[in-house]
């Protein structure tokens, strides 16, 4: 056995470049790209995709280097999934929703060498340039709308005319090392700052394969662009589109109007979302509806979306897979398998089910939740709490320029997530909170996810998030958050607190039922829509628990103020938090 070694013939390092060649001789002249009025097959996207490599070879673009983008889901982004790797560089897709600063941050801890810029873009990113201190990238190159040009001229070069001008013949650089990295994206900073997170093009490619096995995709997917290519680029489906042969329904904005038309026009399959994209769908107006010709499958992750949330986008005719993942693992690395035997189940017990965060994805090697000072596995009671750890194929090579918080999330042969969870007697996993937002009331471990959970099924309820604030006699206690859905007549001050501390006494363990209630116009949020626990646990720091609940009279819907006048608490609660997002 030992004389047989590797060679070209029986081995070849894993890249998902290679899904793209193939794409271009097995589904030559399927649509690969639909962009409004623009459609490219996929033996064009090919030579696109060799084209635009070609061109930056010229400009001596090469390994390692970071090639930047600030763009939309648009075909031109699709394209550089394939086409940096392609001339050997790494893939570095900018979050389009951060401002100025936080896009001058990353350009400068990424040494971006190239920075493409869309069009709609131009001035954020003129703005981010001249907040450089360092050397700003050496080869500026803007992207016009392929489908309505718009003229704009921005840095050096264009997007079409460096794809015009590369040769067609072109077919990449050989890929040495699987191990070598092909994308840098940056984590969201909800917990922590900011962080590179290096993906190789062996994770890459698996991790595209687990997922596109996982989800069961057929063959010629129609997949809508719902969910931004920015983030763990676009959860790989980038690559695993390509895999099956499908159709990338591209969005320049992800409004109600637009989803629910390109779904219609395309007879869309397939696409990922966080269930902030939901309450879009579901709070649409009658003419921007468009009735769905056929199932939807929607895979989501972020958040686990509230049973009563999934009822409701399913009832449209979307079937909701739910995923749990981080940047640092590749997107999902945990999804909800169905099982057969669960769909005699009632819909409301089958919507608790699909809220599960489920079981490891094939590349993973192994998914627990344990003991982190013990390192010993939690019962598998569904009850027991403890930190879900991975390891596998699929997880970041590491943090780019940060070897101590590599360090860190290495841990014991496992990468700990951060996020506290307990498995059920099936196996099956599910996600309590982040580490950091476990509520220990008197000794009781509280799950702000659990609680939100029934805040969710109020029927006024449009948004909740619940953090710990100081209890003088338990330590801490449950303080809730929530936004408002308006009534008949436009109104939201109706809904009282009294009323929402009923209803969660009803639902819950007196203990979990959350002490305060603070409504809020909108809760704050990150430029990827999750909400921003941290502005609250902050101003959950000033607040006083009540232990009684308020008479009609000293309702937490208002607050006394100076002049002895009533003044709605989410308006004391939005400004403090705007206060404190200017930090």
């Amino acid at each position: 056995m030992d004389q047989l070694p590797k060679c070209d013939a029986n081995y070849a390092p894993l890249t998902p470049i290679t899904f793209l060649k193939r794409a271009s001789v097995v589904y030559a002249n399927r649509t690969s790209v639909v962009y409004e009025g623009t459609r490219f097959t996929w033996s064009q996207t090919y030579e696109r995709c060799c084209r635009l490599a070609d061109s930056l070879r010229s400009l001596n673009v090469g390994k390692n280097d970071v090639v930047s983008v600030l763009a939309p889901n648009i075909p031109a982004v699709y394209e550089m999934h394939f086409a940096v790797p392609m001339a050997g560089a790494i893939l570095n897709t900018i979050n389009t929703r951060l401002d100025a600063k936080n896009i001058a941050t990353i350009i400068s801890h990424s040494g971006a060498k190239v920075l493409f810029v869309d069009c709609q873009y131009k001035e954020l990113a003129s703005e981010a340039l001249s907040l450089l201190n360092g050397t700003v990238p050496s080869i500026i190159a803007v992207i016009d709308d392929v489908d309505t040009p718009t003229g704009v001229r921005f840095g050096q070069l264009e997007y079409e005319q460096l794809v015009q001008r590369g040769s067609p013949g072109y077919t990449g650089e050989l890929i040495q090392d699987e191990w070598d990295p092909i994308a840098l994206n940056y984590t969201s900073g909800t917990t922590s700052a900011p962080k590179g997170v290096v993906y190789s093009h062996r994770g890459a490619y698996l991790s595209t394969l687990s997922l596109i096995l996982g989800w069961e995709m057929g063959s010629a997917p129609v997949y809508l662009w719902s969910l931004p290519m920015f983030h763990c680029n676009g959860w790989t489906f980038t690559w695993g589109v390509a895999a099956r042969g499908g159709t990338n329904v591209c969005l320049r904005n992800t409004s109600a109007k637009d989803m629910y038309r390109n779904i219609a026009d395309h007879k869309v399959t397939h696409m990922c979302c966080a269930p902030i994209v939901f309450n879009i769908l579901l709070e649409a107006k009658p003419h921007e509806r468009r009735q769905l010709a056929s199932r939807v499958e929607i895979l989501t992750g972020g958040a686990p979306p509230p049973a009563s949330l999934l009822e409701k986008i399913e009832a449209l005719g979307f079937h909701v897979t739910h995923a749990y993942g981080l940047t640092e693992a590749t997107g999902p690395a945990l999804v909800c398998e169905w099982q057969t035997k669960w769909n005699k189940l009632p819909q409301q017990d089958q919507a608790k089910l699909k809220a599960r965060q489920g079981i490891s994805i094939l590349t993973l090697a192994d998914a627990d939740v344990k003991d982190l000072d013990t390192m010993v596995s939690v019962p598998r009671d569904g009850k027991t709490m403890g930190e879900i750890v991975l390891r596998g194929s699929s997880i970041m090579k590491g943090y780019f320029k940060d070897t101590e918080a590599t360090s860190k999330a290495f841990r014991n042969g496992w990468f700990v997530t951060g996020d506290v969870g307990v498995i059920h007697p099936d196996g099956y996993l599910e996600i309590k909170d982040r580490s950091k937002d476990v509520i220990i009331s008197g000794g009781e471990n509280i799950s702000s996810v659990e609680l939100e959970s029934v805040l969710y099924r109020h029927p006024r309820v449009l948004e909740a998030a619940v953090v710990a604030m100081p209890h003088p006699k338990w330590g801490e206690s449950p303080c809730a958050f929530i936004s408002v859905k308006k009534n008949s007549k436009g109104e939201t001050n109706d809904v009282k607190e009294s009323e929402i501390v009923a209803y969660c006494r009803k639902n819950l363990p007196h203990f979990m039922v959350p002490k305060r209630v603070e409504f809020m116009a909108e809760l704050p949020k990150t430029s990827t829509g999750k909400i921003q626990k941290f502005q609250l646990r902050e101003l959950a720091q000033k607040f006083v628990a009540n232990e009684k609940v308020p008479s009609k009279k000293t309702t937490g819907s208002s607050h006394p103020s100076a002049s002895g006048t009533q003044v709605p608490a989410y308006a004391h609660a939005q400004e403090q938090v705007l206060a404190l997002s200017r930090l």
